[in-house]
């Protein structure tokens, strides 16, 4: 039987780990979404003096785990002395500041291959279109590559969102108390597993459904013009 009376006396501290997991998730999406937009452009320039480097940074951050860089951010700058003499240590002590900072790092990689792909998909037409009328490259990209690419990447960014909000959990390894941690604590005190565990699934199933619909909603909005249109019933 579900303990009911346990559920009710958690809520209070599974609502202060969702609020924790949400302000974490927000920062980070926000900062990577700015990081990511200069360096997709970058990673499809022709200059390899541009590209190669922004490569570099994608591949060596996909190819490794967010707990992995997690750890190498918190624990292992802490190593050098130089950092820790230098006036960046308040920062890269704080346990909020280097959950962020691998969070926005390991988003932005992804999020600059998801732009970039969506960059490259461009129709040639358009392209042609901007030319002709004498836009500067400048203007090519605000006024009709960025938007254009990232109506297209809408889909794949949703996906992004969902395992960022995902990732929050392990924020735990360096002692933030989010849903995830709210749930093991309730478990070891209470030793109650399908209370503790439980609601915590339920939560994060209610913030996944949430992403995806609003995700939904955008798509439908502006990729409204790349779905099929009905055949006309009517007889010619």
């Amino acid at each position: 039987m579900v303990d009911w009376t346990l559920i009710a006396e958690s809520w209070p501290l599974y609502l202060n780990g969702l609020k924790v997991s949400l302000i974490l998730m927000a920062i980070s999406v926000s900062a990577s979404f700015l990081l990511s937009v200069p360096l997709a452009i970058a990673r499809v320039s022709p200059n390899p003096l541009l590209s190669k480097p922004v490569f570099l940074y994608t591949y060596v951050i996909r190819g490794t785990p967010l707990l992995v860089q997690l750890y190498m951010i918190y624990f292992g700058l802490a190593q050098f002395e130089w950092l820790r003499e230098s006036a960046a240590w308040p920062l890269f002590r704080n346990a909020w500041f280097c959950a962020w900072l691998a969070f926005a790092l390991n988003s932005t990689a992804y999020t600059t291959e998801i732009l970039a792909g969506a960059l490259r998909q461009t129709p040639s037409g358009e392209l042609e279109a901007a030319r002709s009328l004498g836009l500067s490259t400048f203007s090519i990209y605000r006024r009709i590559l960025l938007p254009s690419a990232m109506r297209r990447a809408l889909p794949q960014y949703g996906n992004e969102l969902v395992m960022v909000m995902h990732a929050t959990s392990i924020a735990s390894a360096v002692t933030i108390v989010e849903l995830t941690r709210t749930a093991r604590d309730v478990y070891y005190n209470n030793l109650a597993p399908l209370e503790a565990f439980g609601l915590v699934a339920v939560f994060y199933f209610i913030i996944t459904f949430t992403l995806v619909g609003l995700v939904k909603l955008l798509e439908a909005r502006f990729l409204k013009h790349l779905r099929p249109k009905s055949a006309d019933p009517r007889p010619a």
